[in-house]
């Protein structure tokens, strides 16, 4: 996929994109991913229309949050895109990535449908933003796997060991800012009229604290489908990408 570069309030953001025929799909990662991340789910799709996966503020070549950072910068930064792409946009979001995609939805009438793999509600995780804000790169890392994906700590300390933690340090910086701007989020928008479909992690069902916050999301939505991934909890599109791309596919090609 090749780079592409716009610019919303001022702001440069970066993508990567492949051309094709037909709708496009535009995919936007959660807070501990980016671009790159999500290629081999973009890949496994099966799509042959035009892919954009997004890098948010604060991750990949992309600019900074800003100082009045909130959810709507995210959903005026993804109009954004949509601006670029052109057309008939289908939205697949991931985690925050999701919310966004949904706030969007309901707010853009070029978007046709949004396939949204645990999307969250608040309130979310909002009692680890204080410590998160004034910890360095490392200790956000620790705190979101210990506090808020209640991770043992001897497999944090095993993933500490990978080069995998360069990445996650990097994806952790604008975490704070991500987490508060979710907690502080609440629509004005009509959810229920979105053409949506759910992917739900099927470790995270009931499961503190992406299962409440799916379920707040999906109840928004009454007449989306709901698919569980079975085996897999939030992070499908890191353990397993091509079936995670599998599934999202199916939907698409439900929907035509």
């Amino acid at each position: 996929m090749e780079s592409r570069i716009i610019r919303s309030a001022g702001v440069r953001l970066h993508a990567l994109w492949r051309s094709g025929d037909g709708p496009a799909i535009i995919i936007v990662a959660g807070a501990m991913a980016d671009a790159a991340d999500f290629v081999p789910v973009a890949e496994a799709i099966g799509h042959a229309g035009p892919m954009l996966i997004v890098n948010r503020r604060g991750r990949g070549d992309s600019g900074p949050q800003g100082t009045d950072y909130d959810l709507f910068t995210e959903v005026g930064d993804l109009r954004a895109w949509i601006d670029e792409v052109g057309g008939s946009i289908i939205l697949v979001g991931w985690s925050l990535g999701g919310t966004i995609a949904l706030e969007t939805a309901a707010r853009d009438s070029r978007v046709t449908s949004v396939i949204a793999y645990d999307p969250v509600l608040p309130p979310f995780a909002g009692e680890a933003v204080p410590a998160l804000a004034a910890a360095n790169l490392d200790e956000r890392v620790v705190i979101l796997n210990r506090d808020i994906s209640k991770m043992p700590a001897v497999e944090i300390a095993a993933l500490r060991e990978t080069p995998t933690w360069t990445h996650l340090r990097e994806l952790a910086a604008p975490l704070a800012a991500e987490l508060e701007a979710l907690n502080s989020f609440s629509t004005t928008a009509d959810w229920g009229s979105i053409d949506a479909s759910f992917l739900v992690g099927e470790y995270c069902r009931g499961v503190s604290p992406y299962g409440p916050a799916f379920e707040r999301a999906s109840a928004a939505i009454p007449s989306a489908e709901v698919t569980v991934l079975e085996g897999h909890g939030h992070l499908a599109h890191a353990e397993d990408p091509e079936f995670l791309g599998t599934q999202i596919g199916r939907l698409l090609r439900s929907k035509q």
